[in-house]
């Protein structure tokens, strides 16, 4: 594993059978934080996504990625380090977009990612959108925040969501076992659609 200070790649995991095609996930982390609530809900996540199928996971930082990105108005302004992680999440086979919540939306750093994401560079990109907040009702950030961020990109954001609220952990580790088990349920129905996308073969969701 390699380490950098924006982006943590894995090596790709192959619990599924030798020859299985990898799926390229690419997480977007909307926390400043360092360990947080938000990463421990996603690290949960993708260890029962490994379960499932090969994964190859990469993690973006948006609160490390430095003045390139942060002093960047247009595309055009930011760093070749920058514009390489920018890409990286374009060319991802599977987004994973997890944020805290503040005041009932996103932070305006994970914003500032997707503004200067491509229009079109997401479009039928399968994203999976996670989100951890102070209590229950902050949920509602992935339906009428989140999801409406990844339609405007015409992403293909899959029916399932996340969200945990900060009773669910002890520090950063997600213990609550009914959190645990709707990822595990969730991420069941959507296997074949996130496998399709591995594989290149289209799903029956996948049309």
């Amino acid at each position: 594993m390699t380490t950098t200070p924006a982006i943590i790649e894995s090596d790709p995991t192959t619990r599924t059978g030798e020859g299985d095609a990898v799926l390229r996930v690419v997480v977007v982390n909307g926390s400043p934080s360092r360990p947080s609530k938000t990463m421990g809900l996603v690290e949960t996540t993708l260890g029962y996504l490994k379960g499932l199928l090969p994964i190859e996971a990469s993690q973006i930082d948006v609160y490390h990625l430095g003045p390139g990105f942060t002093g960047a108005v247009e595309r055009e302004d930011v760093t070749p380090e920058v514009e390489a992680t920018i890409r990286l999440a374009e060319e991802a086979d599977l987004l994973i977009a997890a944020t805290p919540v503040f005041h009932g939306s996103y932070p305006g750093m994970f914003k500032h990612f997707f503004d200067l994401v491509d229009q079109y560079a997401l479009a039928n990109k399968l994203v999976l959108i996670a989100a951890t907040g102070g209590g229950d009702r902050h949920a509602l950030v992935l339906e009428h925040a989140l999801r409406p961020l990844f339609g405007f990109f015409q992403a293909m954001t899959v029916p399932v969501a996340f969200y945990a609220s900060s009773g669910d952990f002890d520090g950063t580790v997600l213990l609550n076992p009914r959190v645990h088990g709707r990822i595990q349920v969730g991420l069941n129905d959507v296997a074949d659609l996130l496998r399709a996308r591995a594989t290149g073969i289209p799903a029956a969701q996948d049309v």
